[in-house]
């Protein structure tokens, strides 16, 4: 095994794998030995070919993940076909803009459900996997919005902190059983989805706002989020690291 097989033998299930950050972790921890689950609203085909296509193991999975029972079939499936689930990565998320005029209760737990239960959902659907397995590593995506002054996105931003509590005490009680979880907040970065909603004057002035001066890119997760996955951090829990290319706060 080289040293780059960091992930050898695990199975990794990655939550919005069908595009953007999420195809890039996916790609990422397969490239690293990994087994990989990719979970999208839409067929992830694209991300799982591109791992097959390079001599990679991994599967397809369509879910809602913010539906309890789309989750648990997606966490029975991957019982059944691997065994074991030893990495989840929690990267689904919605970002719409609405103010507080605008944001009535359907909106608000919408993107609750879809940001912060699907979480939740995702992690009962593996942990039997992880508890007997005796090891497991939980990455929960945050956002670093959480300290910008961006308006319209109260519901986003309340998500967003939620992720950052539940992934604190979450590690608190799975430690025993020597799972880990912590969470990683990026910058605005460049996907398709954020293409759409925000004109390039907005990306403009998010970089530079930035220490490094560039707009985040899918691959500029993949690093922090593969080491958090990784044997070395072992000692890391409850931490909330924000890969943002030192966003001014």
């Amino acid at each position: 095994m080289s040293a780059f097989q960091t992930h050898e033998g695990r199975v990794a299930v990655v939550t919005g794998a069908g595009r953007g950050i999420g195809q890039a972790i996916a790609r990422s921890l397969g490239e690293r030995g990994a087994t990989v689950v990719a979970i999208d609203l839409r067929d992830p085909v694209e991300t799982v070919s591109q791992l097959t296509d390079s001599g990679r193991t991994a599967i397809a999975l369509t879910a809602d993940v913010s539906d309890p029972e789309q989750t648990a079939a997606a966490g029975a499936e991957v019982a059944r076909r691997f065994g074991r689930a030893d990495i989840l990565v929690n990267n689904a998320g919605i970002f719409p803009f609405w103010d507080i005029d605008e944001l009535d209760y359907e909106k608000w737990r919408r993107v609750l459900a879809v940001n912060l239960d699907s979480q939740f959902l995702m992690v009962k659907a593996v942990l039997p996997e992880m508890k007997q397995g005796g090891w497991g590593r939980i990455v929960n995506l945050t956002s670093n919005s959480i300290v910008t002054a961006a308006p319209g996105l109260s519901h986003y931003m309340a998500s967003k902190m939620g992720n950052i509590g539940f992934s604190r005490g979450l590690a608190n009680d799975l430690a025993p059983f020597g799972i880990t979880v912590n969470a990683v907040g990026p910058t605005l970065t460049i996907t398709p989805g954020v293409r759409e909603v925000h004109p390039p004057e907005a990306l403009e002035a998010v970089a530079q706002a930035q220490a490094i001066k560039r707009n985040g890119q899918p691959d500029d997760l993949v690093g922090t989020i593969a080491f958090l996955t990784s044997d070395d951090a072992a000692f890391v829990t409850g931490q909330t690291i924000m890969a943002d290319g030192g966003y001014a706060r």
